[in-house]
């Protein structure tokens, strides 16, 4: 992943990255207690995966992140 901001005060490219630690604190965090740092991490890892693999977006045309990643580049090849 590749950091960029377009300039000073005008960090409209961090949006996608604020919703997605929005709804990983909604979906996950929030709703457990963590007693230890490595149960913590194991939980992002996790939420990351299923977020990848298994959450269908509507947005995405109901497919999840990677299969509409693998819609586009069948589409532009």
């Amino acid at each position: 992943m590749t950091q960029s901001m377009s300039r000073v005060s005008r960090c409209i490219d961090n949006g996608p990255m604020e919703a997605f630690w929005g709804m990983l604190k909604s979906e996950m965090y929030y709703l457990k207690k963590f007693n230890l740092y490595d149960e913590l991490r194991q939980s992002v890892i996790d939420y990351i995966y299923y977020y990848n693999n298994c959450h269908y977006q509507k947005r995405l045309n109901c497919m999840t992140p990677l299969e509409y990643r693998d819609y586009l580049k069948n589409k532009v090849a």
